[in-house]
């Protein structure tokens, strides 16, 4: 398979699952622990652990340990330009969507929480 469908197929099958979806809206405008993640999604941290992966490889995101935990943020400008168009794509489609926005409502309680309390 060339590497131009590759990445093709490997950034579709990123964005074809609704969990995925919602970590990319979670993360849109900051940075995230996993566990802050795994909290508004209420998934097995394993669970999200391989959504984040397959995210990562999409070069949707970027994943850096910060001492104990696990930070996640958006691509940027390091992001090849059909990761970009995606999020830019995504941004503008689900504005609204109401999944989305009940979960940045339980996001600002789980931001409010500390790390240390979260993450155990």
């Amino acid at each position: 398979m060339n590497d131009r469908l590759s990445s093709f197929l490997t950034l579709s099958k990123a964005l074809s699952d609704e969990n995925r979806v919602r970590i990319l809206a979670l993360l849109d405008g900051r940075s995230l622990c996993v566990c802050q993640i795994t909290a508004v999604l209420r998934l097995a941290p394993s669970t999200v652990s391989k959504h984040l992966s397959i995210l990562r490889q999409a070069d949707l995101l970027r994943i850096e340990k910060r001492g104990r935990w696990i930070h996640c943020r958006l691509a940027a400008e390091d992001a090849p330009a059909a990761a970009k168009r995606a999020l830019s794509w995504l941004r503008t489609s689900l504005k609204q969507a109401s999944r989305l926005e009940a979960d940045r409502r339980l996001l600002s309680k789980v931001m409010r929480m500390g790390l240390e309390r979260l993450c155990r």
